[in-house]
């Protein structure tokens, strides 16, 4: 297997995903991946699952997350953790910045 150890931001444009959201892919093999993900003020991530764990940590803004029907506000400095095929979405409550890792990496994010 091919392995990348540097990925560089110039390489990888912000996607706009619509809705006042856009996505950076960043590092990843087949095992983590790490995606920056841009919010701005009132942007929503709709409630979803997914069968891959998940940690966000936020960069900057404010952000109302559910997770398993619990809601909590998380700034900048703090993580969540998504358990495999748990619900969970995040209203962003003041523009910021995610840096979100799964494991195993999404597929469905790589073109």
């Amino acid at each position: 297997m091919d392995v990348t150890n540097f990925f560089f931001g110039k390489d990888h444009p912000l996607e706009d995903l619509g809705g006042g959201i856009k996505r950076r892919m960043a590092a990843h093999n087949d095992n983590v991946m790490c995606v920056e993900v841009h919010f701005e003020k009132g942007a929503v991530a709709a409630l979803h699952s997914h069968p891959h764990e998940q940690i966000s940590y936020v960069l900057s803004g404010a952000f109302e997350f559910e997770i398993g029907g619990e809601k909590m506000v998380v700034k900048a400095g703090d993580t969540t953790y998504k358990q495999p095929n748990i619900e969970h979405g995040a209203t962003c409550l003041e523009e910021g910045v995610l840096l979100d890792f799964f494991t195993p990496h999404r597929e469905d994010f790589i073109k």
